[in-house]
C-alpha cells in the first residue's frame, strides 16, 4: 500500500505533465530537465521570480525542446491550489487579447502560450522571433491533456455584478487588496465608474473586526444600509469608496468617479454573495 501511495504521489508532480519533445514530429530535447523551488527559483527567473511567490508557488519543472534553429522553453509550476494557479494566469495574461478554453483558461501569442489547469500554471516561450503558434499549440495541447483535475474558473468571479464591468479585468490579488494591508487577499475588477473588490476573512467575526479597523483608518465615514454593515467614505488615494460586509466577506467599490453613488451597485453586489 505504501508503495502505491508513493507511486501516485510521484505521478501527481509536475514532471508527470512535462511533454516528451519527440511527441511532436521534428522536435528533440535540448539539455537536461529543470527543477526549481522557492529557494532557488531566482537562479532561473532572476528578478521575475518574485511574481510567483504570492501565488503559493511550490515548485517548477521545465524542459527545452528544439527543432532546427527554433527552441521552445516549457515550464510548469505547481501553485498549490487551483485558485492561485488561475490567479497566476490572470496576472500574466494581456487583457487586450482574447483568452481561450485551454484547461481553466489560456492565451496564445506568436511566441508565447500559457494556461492554468487545476493547481498547475504552464508557460511556453519560443525563440527566435517569428510566428510559432503551431508549435506552441501542439505542445500546449499535449500538456493540457496530461493534467487532470479542476477546470472551472473560481466561482467568486461570477459574483461580481456584470453591468459596466470589464470581464477580463477580474483577477486575484494575493496580498494588500487596494493597496491596503488590512485586506490581505482577494479579487478586484475594473468597472466604468471605479474598481470593485471582494475579500473573504476567516469568519464573520474576523471580517467585522477588519471593518472596524477600516473605519478607524479612513476616519470620517458615513453609514450605509447594505448587508450586515456598510459605510461610504473618501480617501486621498482611493477617492470615493463604498464598503460593506456580508458574513465573512468584505466587498464594495473604490476609486469612484467624483460624485458617483455606488450604494445601489454595492447592494446588487451583496445580493450575489453566498454566505
Amino acid at each position: 500500500m505504501r508503495l502505491l501511495v508513493l507511486i501516485f504521489a510521484f505521478m501527481g508532480t509536475a514532471f508527470a505533465q512535462l511533454p516528451q519533445c519527440g511527441a511532436v514530429p521534428g522536435w528533440k530535447q535540448l539539455g537536461p530537465l529543470r527543477t526549481y523551488d522557492a529557494g532557488n527559483l531566482f537562479e532561473y527567473m532572476d528578478g521575475n521570480s518574485e511574481a510567483y511567490f504570492p501565488y503559493k508557488f511550490e515548485e517548477m519543472k521545465g524542459i527545452t525542446c528544439q527543432s532546427g534553429e527554433i527552441t521552445l522553453v516549457i515550464d510548469i509550476s505547481d501553485m498549490t491550489d487551483p485558485e492561485y494557479a488561475y490567479g497566476m494566469f490572470a496576472s500574466s495574461r494581456d487583457p487586450r487579447l482574447p483568452t481561450e478554453k485551454v484547461g481553466t483558461s489560456g492565451q496564445v501569442t506568436p511566441r508565447r502560450a500559457f494556461f492554468a489547469k487545476d493547481k498547475y500554471y504552464a508557460e511556453l516561450a519560443a525563440n527566435p522571433e517569428g510566428d510559432h503558434t503551431a508549435a506552441l499549440r501542439a505542445f500546449m495541447s499535449i500538456i493540457e491533456k496530461s493534467i487532470s483535475g479542476q477546470t472551472e474558473i473560481p466561482k467568486v468571479i461570477s459574483w461580481f455584478p456584470k453591468e459596466r464591468l470589464n470581464p477580463e479585468s477580474v483577477r486575484l490579488v494575493p496580498e494588500s487588496v487596494l493597496g491596503l494591508r488590512l485586506l490581505k487577499s482577494g479579487y478586484v475588477g475594473q468597472y466604468e465608474f471605479g474598481k470593485g473588490f471582494l475579500v473573504r476573512e476567516s469568519s464573520p467575526e474576523a471580517a467585522a473586526e477588519v471593518m472596524k479597523k477600516l473605519r478607524d483608518r479612513f476616519g470620517q465615514t458615513t453609514p450605509a444600509t447594505i448587508a450586515d454593515e456598510a459605510f461610504t467614505t473618501k480617501d486621498k488615494y482611493l477617492n470615493g469608496m463604498c464598503m460593506f460586509r456580508k458574513g465573512s466577506y468584505i466587498a464594495g467599490f473604490a476609486n469612484l468617479n467624483d460624485g458617483y453613488n455606488a450604494v445601489p451597485d454595492a447592494t446588487k453586489f451583496a445580493s450575489s454573495l453566498e454566505r
